[in-house]
């Protein structure tokens, strides 16, 4: 294989920070296609751990190229603050394993005020925005008054298109938000700073990536959040603001979709969500408070509890279908041990009937019951298994339950965050 996906199949946090790590090992270059900095991946490696946000998790091998897509909306700040935060763990980020697409959109000032100006005024309908500028970013792009890495390469274009930008986002900020006007000196300054410092990164990464696939090179497309925050797809509005899905990769990084060859879609062994919505699967009880503490599901770029319930089969049968994924990878197993009993939802009850798809319906969503098979729990830690051999059986029976739901195999399961606690079972 030569060009595959890896992204996730749920709400995200499904552990791609370390799946994408364990699997960037046999790639030659990984490529973060979509997303910013609202996204977080942890990686451990030995006795360290890396909390990454923007940066994809191929920078932790020395030899690979990682590359930032045209899909990605770009914090300049923030890119830095983490190339800073990596050198201090020992990571060299250099242009020669570190670039940037020249098409990528600039998160300026004005989109990180009105995230949180808009966020603000939704009171109790509130999104559960980061407040990181994510969304205003998207919408200037699909508005077509974003700017552009490439603007910001040129200093007359970036100083006509900022003016003209901070004139009518200060009407805005002031007048609907009662917010306080943004300097167009001090960001002009600031960015023209950021500029230079940004220059030597910036790649028309297009012409990179697919000269690296034809070259027979394995490229790793990388994504951010998960299925279910897809603008297209995920349980709207209560999603992000890109395409989180497999297609997503050839708008995100410039490569027709006859380049990828395969698809991994990463599924938490049960399942969490951050925010608002509609969670079927939901436990509201002491053994959803069980495995968020057990599972340490607290966010890594916002600090939230994550809302825990059982494994929805029905979310991952979905994601199959919509990314079209060739294998699953399997995490957080470990954390289940323990249980005497476990609950798996294999439908939907909608009006008097069964279904095995997600309504596009919020409202609609809301109504279902989840149809549940009990699964027999195991007693043993498994965090020490290095095969499928040392997994319990109970744990196998669990394994191959998703593998006939979905009709999608696993090729991976991990018991622990750490690289070693990973078993290879198939092939991607």
């Amino acid at each position: 294989m030569s060009a595959f996906v890896v992204l996730g199949a749920q709400w995200g946090d499904e552990g791609k920070g370390k799946m994408t790590d364990y699997l960037a090992e046999s790639a030659d270059v990984v490529v973060r296609f979509q997303g910013g900095n609202n996204a977080g991946h942890t990686v451990e490696v030995l006795e360290k751990q890396y909390k990454l946000h923007l940066i994809p998790s191929g920078i932790l091998y020395k030899s690979k190229l990682n590359v930032i897509g045209n899909g990605v909306v770009l914090d300049p700040n923030a890119f830095f603050e983490e190339i800073e935060y990596l050198e201090k763990l020992g990571i060299e980020v250099t242009p020669n394993n570190l670039i940037v697409s020249d098409r990528a959109q600039l998160i300026m000032p004005y989109h990180k005020i009105l995230d949180s100006l808009k966020e603000k005024s939704r009171g109790k309908n509130d999104i559960g925005t980061t407040g990181k500028g994510i969304g205003p970013c998207y919408t200037d792009k699909a508005e077509r008054s974003g700017i552009r890495v490439c603007d910001l390469m040129h200093t007359q274009v970036f100083k006509e298109r900022l003016k003209e930008n901070i004139d009518f986002k200060n009407e805005m900020i002031t007048k609907v938000f009662g917010g306080e006007k943004l300097d167009f000196d001090a960001i002009y300054k600031e960015y023209l700073i950021l500029a230079e410092r940004l220059r030597p990164f910036v790649a028309d990464i297009s012409v990179r990536v697919y000269d690296a696939i034809k070259a027979g090179k394995k490229v790793l497309f990388e994504g951010a959040q998960g299925t279910l925050l897809d603008i297209d797809y995920g349980t709207y509005p209560y999603v992000t603001s890109s395409n989180t899905i497999a297609g997503g990769v050839c708008t995100g990084a410039g490569i027709g979709p006859k380049m990828l060859d395969s698809a991994v879609g990463i599924a938490k062994a049960y399942t969490t969500r951050v925010g608002k919505g509609p969670f079927p699967t939901e436990l509201l009880n002491e053994t959803g408070e069980w495995i968020r503490e057990k599972g340490h599901e607290f966010g890594v770029t916002t600090g939230r509890s994550r809302r825990c319930g059982w494994l929805d089969l029905v979310i991952l049968k979905s994601s199959a279908r919509i990314n079209g994924l060739t294998s699953f990878t399997v995490t957080k197993i470990d954390t289940l041990a323990g249980l005497d009993k476990l609950q798996v939802c294999v439908g939907y009850k909608y009006e008097e009937k069964i279904i095995d798809y997600i309504p596009a319906s919020l409202e609609d969503l809301a109504r279902c019951e989840p149809v549940y098979e009990e699964f027999e729990g195991w007693d043993t830690s498994i965090e020490n298994a290095r095969s499928y051999e040392d997994l319990p059986e109970n744990a196998k029976i669990y394994l191959k339950r998703i593998e006939e739901f979905t009709g999608t195999p696993i090729c991976i399961v991990s018991v622990g965050p750490r690289r070693d606690q990973t078993i290879e079972v198939g092939a991607i």
